[in-house]
């Protein structure tokens, strides 16, 4: 239940912009969960943003077919077997939103943004192997050992097979969380910033090196049970993640 100040309620005093009710700002409760509910709704309207961008690019135009040269036929260019067809991309980044705000107004600001069905386009089921949970709900970063972005430094696919071995470098790390501390003194809880996963090339068909990446790693698992590639991807999914870490650092995993 969100807190409570003379009859004023710290979420919806956020989300209407209204002012503080007089000696709200000495009371620490409700002045904390009014910030945490400012800072999530910067969040979501972070998202809409970029849901409005991506409805105002056009589609892409389709060159003219030319004229055959030849019986043989030419080679298709490659595509990105990420990209997404406008409308999908708008659907799900839509859904997206919704089911933050509907963690919002369920939680007080702190509760999970806990989907069950979104496809933002990962590589990977929404879904972990280990209990049906959906990507970026605080149910699935209390059982993770590893939630970060990167880039793809090298792709390389093993000899004779289709399995490829990615290397990644990471740049923003959501789990594990560490604290701000000189790095000599983490004594080592900190991840390496370069991580290598074999996976099949199914798994992250058409990853590239210098593609950005968002991955998930179960604890226990050496290796991601969720893949993003492509800032569209990461910015739908990055929203949930953010907003569900809260709720996240309340849980344990079991």
């Amino acid at each position: 239940m969100s807190t409570e100040h003379d009859g004023a309620d710290a979420l919806m005093t956020a989300i209407t912009g209204e002012p503080l009710p007089p000696g709200a700002r000495e009371d620490a409760a409700f002045l904390a969960e009014h910030r945490a509910a400012e800072a999530d709704l910067a969040v979501l309207r972070e998202q809409l943003g970029l849901i409005g961008h991506a409805l105002a690019e056009p589609p892409p135009a389709t060159p003219a077919p030319e004229p055959a040269r030849s019986v043989r036929p030419s080679p298709r260019p490659r595509r990105r077997a990420f990209s997404l067809a406008l409308g999908g991309l708008a659907v799900a980044a839509a859904a997206s939103v919704m089911a933050g705000m509907g963690w919002l107004m369920s939680g007080g600001g702190t509760g999970a943004a806990d989907s069950s069905g979104l496809d933002a386009g990962s590589s990977a089921e929404k879904q972990s192997d280990a209990g049906g949970v959906a990507f970026g709900s605080a149910r699935y970063l209390a059982c993770s050992r590893l939630v970060a972005e990167g880039e793809a430094t090298a792709v390389e696919r093993l000899p004779g097979t289709t399995t490829l071995r990615i290397t990644l470098s990471l740049t923003r790390v959501y789990l594990p969380e560490v604290p701000e501390v000189p790095e000599e003194d983490a004594k080592g809880s900190k991840p390496d910033k370069e991580q290598v996963f074999v996976v099949d090339e199914n798994v992250v068909p058409g990853i590239r090196a210098g593609d950005p990446v968002l991955v998930g790693v179960p604890r226990g698992a050496d290796q991601p049970d969720f893949w993003a590639v492509g800032e569209r991807q990461i910015a739908l999914e990055r929203a949930m993640v953010t907003a569900s870490l809260p709720e996240a650092r309340k849980l344990t995993c079991g």
